[in-house]
């Protein structure tokens, strides 16, 4: 084990900076930040409340709505199944869901009266994984396409399970012929129904018992158990000009009970340490303690950039909104991949993994450095501050060595 390699009194600043941007201006009600390198955990900050009406403050072990941060564990997930042979990143999608067979692509009309054209060619499971699947989110509001999504309620709460969440997908043109742009979109829960059926067990299942136990994950599920409620944190939402509004409550809000959808885009609950272990096992080239996920060379493919011509989003992503800026940021198998620092215009290296989710959650992994930064917070959308690109900023002006 190396030793940690930053600067305390650099670190300090960190913590002084979300205090007083973020905390005493009541922009963010609580945040947990921990930052692990060479071996060890050697910063852990908690500032605020978890819940806010009940004056409760955050602790390491608090749990929070990670949202999008479930995407790249849904992807490792389904490419455990690809170590074992059991599909190619270049198979039709249709191959596992039939009901993908016939999609069309948008060219003109209104939910109910579209008009559409044969895609250039089919949706590949890469298509999913890279998000250059032609899906979209109806909270996009951009398009005719995604009007549809809303209008069929392509939401968690209001889909019986992912087999009647695929099927219903079926039904919407895509927004562009697949591989031919890159949008934020679904992709990632059509991935957890294609684990479903590749496997045979619920997507549940098949996350504790291939990623959860063996990383020591026990406080990552799709919803709280009772016996943890009083640690899960509240969600709120901004409001320009006042504090942030409580949008779902700890104690009888939407996480307490299991879904009846298990969405793998954005459904998990989880805590500090257990995603500090997720993002371990993907700087120990896949294992964590003797327990082997994938293997190094899943994680270079996952970790190499697979946009079209090896672009970066800002030169093909059809639409304007991800959680992570654009130019100089390339796209892999679940993750954002940073391709040129310079060109980011962030502190940070080459290859470096990242994400984030709707609650302004981010993580980001930086196998060059041995390092893994997690922030945990509950405001939405995450669009609301720069508090990931300023962390950076932080982190990396913290180092020593």
């Amino acid at each position: 084990m190396g030793t940690f390699g930053f600067s305390a009194e650099k670190l300090k600043n960190i913590e002084s900076y979300l205090q007083e941007k973020y905390i005493d201006t009541n922009r963010y009600v609580g945040t947990l930040t921990g930052i692990y390198r060479n071996g060890q955990i050697g910063f852990i900050s908690t500032l605020g409340l978890m819940d806010r009406e009940s004056r409760k403050p955050v602790e390491r072990d608090t749990i929070f709505r990670i949202y999008s941060m479930t995407k790249p564990i849904t992807s490792v997930a389904l490419m455990s199944l690809y170590e074992k042979g059991l599909f190619q990143l270049d198979d039709p999608v249709s191959e596992y869901i039939p009901s993908f067979k016939d999609l069309k692509v948008y060219a003109e009309g209104i939910p109910g009266n579209y008009k559409t054209n044969y895609p250039d060619r089919e949706m590949t499971i890469r298509d999913l994984l890279s998000h250059q699947s032609g899906l979209t989110y109806g909270f996009m509001e951009r398009t005719n396409v995604d009007a549809a999504y809303r209008e069929l309620g392509i939401e968690k709460e209001s889909q019986e399970n992912l087999e009647k969440f695929v099927n219903v997908l079926s039904t919407i043109p895509l927004e562009f012929s697949p591989g031919m742009a890159w949008n934020y979109s679904v992709s990632t829960d059509v991935c957890g129904y294609l684990i479903e059926v590749i496997s045979g067990k619920s997507l549940d299942s098949f996350f504790e018992e291939e990623i959860f136990q063996p990383l020591g994950m026990p406080d990552t599920g799709f919803y709280v158990p009772p016996i943890k409620t009083q640690r899960l944190s509240s969600n709120y939402e901004y409001r320009e000009g006042k504090e942030p509004i409580l949008v779902d409550d700890a104690n009888s809000g939407s996480y307490i009970n299991s879904p009846t959808l298990l969405s793998g885009g954005g459904g998990l609950v989880s805590t500090l340490d257990d995603y500090m272990a997720f993002c371990k096992m993907i700087l120990g080239k896949g294992a964590l303690e003797g327990h082997r996920i994938l293997s190094r060379k899943t994680l270079d493919l996952m970790s190499s950039n697979h946009l079209t011509n090896g672009k970066d989003l800002r030169s093909c992503a059809y639409g304007r909104w991800s959680e992570t800026s654009y130019t100089g940021i390339g796209f892999g198998l679940g993750f954002s991949v940073l391709l040129d620092p310079a060109a980011s215009q962030i502190s940070g290296s080459k290859g470096e993994l990242a994400w984030g989710g709707a609650a302004s959650t981010a993580f980001w992994i930086d196998p060059l450095e041995d390092m893994a930064v997690v922030f945990l917070t509950q405001l939405i959308p995450s669009s609301t501050y720069n508090v990931r690109r300023e962390l950076r900023s932080l982190v990396y002006s913290a180092l020593s060595d």
